[in-house]
């Protein structure tokens, strides 16, 4: 089983998929007839050049909804620094396993499909599995919002979703909203050495970008804490002896579930005025499931002795696919459970633990097994 896990990890790992671009066609085909040879039911989603998600299946015998299992293929670019490690080699050294997306996630997907295979008569007698993999995550769950919106695609109904982004095998039951907003300015063109005859739009982004700094996106949240905001691009002027009639500058915007994305935007118009545009680039919501809930407590039970302290209520910073993908499951249970480290995430030489991995797939072997045995009610 470890081996099996290990070869599937570096063969994803084998394949680019950085985005920008987005090349995810290679990588998903190969998976694609990897399942189907492993009894899978499999559909490849197309949803722009080279890009694609897959949707694969093992049923089950009775009635019940399936467990969902959920992940992204593409990976960040590699970045200036220069690796120590081939980024597509799946180089295995002290017990690591290096590579671009070897955390964040392509050995959790190997995990979970490893997982799968080796609980194939466990999901046969039970309520089936499905396995949702997209491409495009990185950049804004570009793929996971193309398959909702494709009315092609019948999305599955689970009775709970596994999202295997990276926690060292800690359940995590959510995760903030992100809302990107653009922040346009225009101004009135003039030459450089006559300023006075135009309208400079690069001051009016540094007038709005100065009041920014004072806007307040919400109260702090018990679990979530403090929303935050970053001004993280900024742009504006074609050359240097012009008055630039035109700037814009990006907002990062991270929430709770407490607030509603479009009164937020409102509020943030009516705080910069009329002088600036505001148009939306990414818009998810947050994600949190209760601590209470009985499948996560059976999640938290089964995580508790890989851990030296008691598991606490945790969630993360960052966003996933969940974010959309929630609400188009039909609202189930969700858990943010994975073998990569999460601070190897993005990472120049980024590494999963070997030790964490053949872990997962143990874990997630036993949370197929007890799913299929679970009363719905607990579902």
């Amino acid at each position: 089983m470890n081996e099996d896990v290990i070869t599937l990890t570096r063969a994803l790992l084998g394949f680019d998929t950085l985005n920008p671009p987005g090349n995810e066609a290679q990588c998903l085909r190969w998976l694609a007839d990897f399942l189907t040879e492993n009894s899978f039911d499999v559909q490849l989603h197309h949803f722009g050049e080279n890009r694609y998600n897959l949707l694969a299946s093992l049923p089950g015998s009775t009635a019940g909804k399936p467990l969902a299992f959920t992940g992204h293929l593409d990976t960040v670019p590699l970045g200036n620094a220069p690796w120590q490690w081939d980024p597509f080699a799946g180089e295995i050294d002290n017990g690591r396993i290096y590579g671009r997306g070897s955390s964040d996630m392509k050995a959790a997907i190997a995990a979970f499909i490893v997982a799968c295979m080796n609980s194939a008569e466990a999901i046969a007698a039970g309520n089936g599995v499905v396995l949702i993999l997209t491409g495009g995550e990185e950049t804004g769950c570009d793929g996971a919002r193309a398959m909702i919106n494709d009315p092609s695609i019948t999305l599955p109904q689970p009775g709970a979703l596994i999202v295997g982004e990276p926690t060292a095998n800690y359940p995590i039951i959510g995760h903030k909203g992100a809302l990107w907003l653009r922040c346009e300015t225009q101004g009135k063109t003039a030459h450089g050495a006559m300023p006075e005859l135009g309208i400079n739009a690069i001051y009016l982004a540094a007038d709005a970008i100065g009041k920014i700094r004072h806007f307040d996106p919400g109260p702090p949240h018990p679990l979530m804490k403090k929303p935050t905001l970053n001004v993280g691009t900024i742009r504006g002027g074609l050359n240097i002896n012009s008055v630039p009639d035109r700037a814009s500058f990006d907002v990062d915007i991270r929430t709770d579930p407490t607030l509603v994305h479009t009164r937020l935007r409102e509020r943030l118009q009516h705080h910069l005025s009329d002088s600036v545009t505001i148009s939306p680039l990414v818009d998810l919501p947050a994600v949190l499931t209760g601590r209470q809930h009985p499948w996560i407590q059976s999640v938290f039970a089964l995580c508790e002795p890989l851990h030296a302290a008691p598991l606490e209520a945790r969630i993360v910073p960052y966003f996933t696919d969940a974010a959309l993908l929630i609400n188009a499951l039909g609202a189930p249970p969700c858990i943010i459970l994975g073998p990569g480290e999460p601070s190897m995430a993005h990472q120049t030489d980024e590494y999963c633990v070997v030790a964490r991995l053949y872990e997962g797939v143990e874990l997630y072997q036993q949370l197929i097994q007890d799913y299929g045995v679970a009363p719905q009610s607990c579902l």
